[in-house]
């Protein structure tokens, strides 16, 4: 089934190719831009029926112009409306000039705004087209927006966002409201954008969906199930544990074992028919006292392990939650390399000196699943992450290219990569996950996941969205002892 457009992700770029090509299609441009400025004078009267006044911000291009329309409808609804311009309105060019003409309010420069309580602000200078910072004027007026608490409905993207990054450019507006046009953009999801957004609506005004979809590349979308659903396995009646896959977690040292337990749970109750944790011996005792459907096997080290891996059937590993940084998780990954392995927490901090060195073991059919968090991130891809030219979603997709593995991002805005380019933005996860043990449970869901048979990429899009599930369920407060508990399948 197809996605509704406005579950659809378009870049800054890719809106303004669809603006162009409905243009080039015989609509009539200026009839779009009124139908966004009449949608954002509705959002104002809808939202802020007490406001004692609008102050429109109207900014020197079409966004501007949108605002400019939007003024207009709200003084013939026989609201109150002040006009503040950034630049000079003479210099408007196209439809921005028309909806500038249209309007009879006078409008006053930009910097003589004082705010008054019971204003609303419009924001309709820049919208998600900036790639620059914000001029010192416009700082100035959003820090005096700010200090004084009037509330903000920006147009398509809070100014001084970046719209493909989500990134402040300098400064930029706390939207309450965010109103946008035909699709989302990523600097709606990415943070900061996403808090700086507030509550976001998106209009439809008109532009065929056809026009809209010939120019959605689909390579960045939102993490939904749509994205992955269909590579679920099926459910079927005939079946046996083996059939749904063996996942094996390793276990740290006798006083760290308890990560190693959380993900083997989660990998359990997502689906995988058998897990078994591989601990060594002097943690053997402290495993088996937790533990009842989760298998033990005793592995101390790389020739033991090597011995254990002439059994074929293995072939899905977890490596890193509590396990330990150094040369014994660097040597059990290089034993793992024709195998499926999600690699996180110590396993990605034990390859920081030598990050080549993890790449250069999966090469080849994609078989590694990479979950770092920011700080270990920068270990593996220093220059990657010091690139303030990318975006999150940029540097994720460099990342999953250069370790050729599926990345999980982590963060309040997870991303999740893949080395053909495509990208996931996550939504779903509550702030309460923020907790210690979290990481080792989306760990485990995505281990299950691999061991039942998904793609690396579908395995990490879907545990993410999962394990963001599992913490609505359970609530604020939440332990990863009670996340792992409401893991469940889709």
């Amino acid at each position: 089934m197809m996605s509704a457009l406005s579950d659809l992700l378009l870049t800054p770029a890719e809106m303004a190719a669809v603006d162009a090509a409905a243009a080039a299609s015989g609509i009539y441009s200026f009839s779009l831009m009124e139908r966004a400025g009449s949608a954002t004078a509705a959002a104002a009267l809808r939202l802020h029926p007490g406001a004692r006044q609008f102050v429109v911000f109207c900014g020197p291009g079409n966004n501007g112009g949108d605002a400019y329309v939007a003024a207009r409808h709200l003084q013939e609804s026989g609201a109150a409306v002040a006009l503040f311009h950034l630049g000079d309105p003479a210099r408007l060019k196209g439809d921005a000039a028309r909806a500038h003409a249209g309007c009879s309010l006078q409008a006053q420069e930009l910097g003589r705004y004082r705010p008054v309580d019971g204003d609303v602000a419009i924001d309709g200078l820049f919208g998600a087209g900036l790639g620059r910072e914000v001029p010192a004027e416009v700082r100035t007026l959003i820090a005096r927006v700010a200090e004084a608490g009037i509330p903000v409905l920006a147009i398509d993207l809070p100014s001084g966002l970046d719209g493909r990054t989500g990134r402040v450019l300098g400064a930029a507006f706390r939207a309450h409201n965010t109103i946008t046009f035909m699709t989302r953009k990523p600097g709606h999801l990415l943070m900061p954008g996403r808090e700086l957004c507030g509550q976001l609506e998106v209009f439809d005004i008109g532009i065929p969906a056809r026009i809209v979809r010939a120019e959605a590349s689909g390579a960045i979308a939102e993490n939904t199930p749509e994205a992955w659903k269909g590579v679920l396995p099926a459910e079927q009646l005939e079946t046996h544990k083996y059939k749904r896959g063996h996942l094996v977690v390793f276990s740290g040292e006798a006083d760290k074992t308890g990560a190693a337990r959380m993900s083997a749970i989660s990998g359990l109750k997502i689906g995988a028919g058998l897990v078994t944790i591989a601990a060594p011996r002097a943690a053997m005792a402290a495993n088996a006292a937790h533990l009842t459907a989760v298998m033990l096997h005793a592995v101390d080290g790389e020739a033991e392990l090597a011995d254990w891996l002439s059994d074929k059937r293995l072939q899905t590993f977890v490596l890193g939650p509590g396990f330990g940084v150094g040369a014994r998780a660097r040597g059990f990954v290089s034993a793992l390399r024709e195998r499926r392995l999600v690699l996180d927490a110590d396993g990605i901090s034990s390859f920081k000196d030598g990050p080549q060195q993890l790449f250069d073991l999966f090469r080849g059919e994609l078989r590694l699943v990479l979950t770092p968090h920011e700080g270990e991130f920068a270990r593996l891809f220093p220059d990657i992450a010091a690139d303030d030219a990318l975006g999150k979603v940029d540097k994720a997709v460099a990342a999953a290219r250069r370790a050729n593995a599926a990345i999980v991002y982590k963060g309040a805005d997870t991303v999740i990569a893949s080395p053909d380019g495509r990208a996931l933005i996550n939504t779903n996860a509550p702030a309460w996950l923020a907790t210690a043990g979290s990481g080792d449970v989306l760990a485990g869901i995505i281990g299950g996941l691999l061991a039942q048979g998904l793609p690396a990429f579908e395995a990490a899009a879907a545990g993410v969205w999962l394990h963001g599930e599992a913490a609505r369920r359970v609530g604020k407060g939440l332990t990863a002892e009670e996340l792992a508990a409401e893991v469940l399948p889709f």
